[in-house]
């Protein structure tokens, strides 16, 4: 497992150390916010597809796009190239809060979503695959978008910076910064020297999955958009559907076994996919977390399959369905839904909370705290155990026959640790504006962790609408430092960040 946060940045001459080269970061975001704009004429097309008026709207908010974009890219031409660590997290932190501020105009100017605090958490929860939504009634929207509401959770899903690196040939060697600064997890498996290729390699396994996908569930009964729709939103792990009540609306167990098993896999580390394909199976085979991982869904499931079963909620088949898809989409933070869980015994609910902590593995669409560390922490603690009986012992972190470093391991003591503190801050904070205890817990953690249902009132048969706009700003927050993992967002409030050291 290389670790390529290890990479060498070079420098040009005459840049000083530590600054962030600002005319850089405003054109590669002027040539991210032209991307968006591109993407906005795609859902224009589907628009027109569907001979629908609504068209409009995409066609506005792509000209405010160009004209933003292109004035960046202006004022930012014909600079140095070299992009460095710092200058990485400025731009993927501030592209996302671009992509998003920019994004939720169709719905604001198409009145669909009046509300500003609405529409920006909507497109806040699409980019960041969280999945929770403030729409009580889904089939009123128009075909164009919905189509961007899926939409930009498949782009979130891998990334928006990846998602431009592997289209266009800029950067030049730099751009596995931009790589470091997007991608989550503890380490990074360095599946081709060039982050370029690596990136092209990453999104045609997540096409691959979602061509896939939609050809299944258009076997199953589903129409081509509604396909689409469906498979970006959970190869993305993000929950978006077109129908209100979700995938339940086509009471169709063969829809359910499929979007499971999807969710599942795309909780999977991608580069082990990579490594399959290369003839590299024992890569996928061995993988400690990826076995953590099924373990844990099927630990979770099993436990709840009887739990329906011997309380007469389901016949087993029934039950072990259920339980399936809901620990599937909490675990892998999907957020689709087939059950209300709110009737489940509640002792369910606490499994359930576990799986939307865990999340899925490090490389995959899911958020959450990541397989990876889980794995970490508990070996640490069971050496913990060891170290007592046997104080002189060395005992090395090992995983895939690998030693964890200290550091690696400080770091996911210290990440884990941070978690735990957001979400303190963010519970007492909603629970500061009326929301309640349960509620309060619930959505933020699936906040956080990218996942989408919560408990009691926000549970997976609600929308969030109910909440007060100061909580759907926190949440917002939330999901952003999330979906970037915590320290690529609380870094830039660090005074040596700024520090010419």
């Amino acid at each position: 497992m290389d670790n390529i946060f290890e990479y060498d940045v070079p420098r040009s001459k005459g840049r000083k150390q530590g600054l962030i080269n600002t005319r850089l970061i405003i054109y590669i975001l002027g040539v991210l916010v032209l991307v968006e704009a591109g993407l906005f004429a795609l859902c224009a097309g589907v628009s027109l597809l569907y001979e629908e008026p609504d068209y409009i709207y995409f066609v506005q908010t792509m000209g405010i796009n160009i004209a933003l974009g292109g004035s960046m890219v202006l004022v930012g031409k014909r600079t140095d190239n070299l992009i460095s660590r710092r200058d990485g997290y400025c731009i993927v932190s501030v592209s996302w809060l671009l992509f998003t501020a920019l994004g939720m105009l169709p719905f604001y100017f198409s009145g669909y979503i009046p509300s500003v605090a609405d529409a920006f958490f909507e497109t806040m929860s699409g980019f960041t695959t969280t999945g929770a939504t403030i729409l009580d009634d889904i089939e009123s929207l128009p075909y164009g978008l919905l189509f961007w509401r899926s939409l930009t959770q498949w782009i979130g899903g891998l990334g928006i910076v990846l998602f431009t690196i592997a289209l266009l040939p800029l950067f030049s060697g730099s751009s596995q910064q931009l790589f470091l600064s997007e991608a989550t997890g503890v380490t990074h498996d360095k599946i081709h020297p060039k982050a370029k290729i690596m990136a092209r390699y990453l999104w045609l396994i997540y096409i691959g999955l979602t061509l896939v996908e939609t050809i299944l569930l258009m076997c199953g009964g589903m129409n081509l958009f509604d396909a689409i729709c469906h498979s970006f939103a959970t190869t993305a792990t993000g929950g978006f559907s077109t129908k209100q009540d979700s995938v339940s609306y086509w009471h169709s167990p063969f829809i359910e076994y499929v979007i499971s098993i999807f969710m599942i896999l795309s909780g999977v580390n991608f580069s082990l996919y990579y490594m399959a394909l290369k003839g590299k199976y024992q890569n996928l085979l061995r993988d400690r977390e990826l076995h953590w991982f099924l373990k844990s869904v099927g630990i979770l499931t099993g436990i709840i399959t009887i739990a329906l079963f011997v309380t007469d909620y389901y016949d087993l088949e029934t039950a072990f369905r259920k339980a399936l898809f809901q620990v599937a989409t909490t675990h892998t933070s999907c957020g689709f839904a087939t059950d209300d869980y709110n009737l489940w015994p509640q002792f369910t609910w606490m499994l359930l909370l576990f799986a939307m902590l865990s999340g899925g593995c490090t490389g995959s669409t899911s958020g959450g705290v990541k397989n990876l560390r889980l794995l970490i922490i508990a070996q640490n603690i069971r050496n913990q155990f060891k170290q007592m009986l046997h104080p002189r012992a060395v005992l090395p972190v090992r995983v895939n026959k690998e030693a964890i470093s200290s550091q690696v391991s400080a770091t996911v003591y210290t990440f884990f640790a941070t978690y735990l503190v957001c979400i303190f801050v963010g519970w007492t904070l909603l629970m500061c504006f009326g929301v309640g205890l349960t509620e309060a817990m619930s959505t933020v953690v699936s906040a956080i962790g990218n996942v989408g249902p919560g408990l009691g009132a926000f549970g997976p048969v609600f929308s969030w609408a109910a909440l007060p706009d100061a909580a759907k700003w926190i949440l917002s927050v939330l999901m952003f430092i999330g979906r970037l993992e915590i320290f690529g967002i609380l870094l830039l409030f660090y005074r040596g960040f700024w520090e010419d050291n």
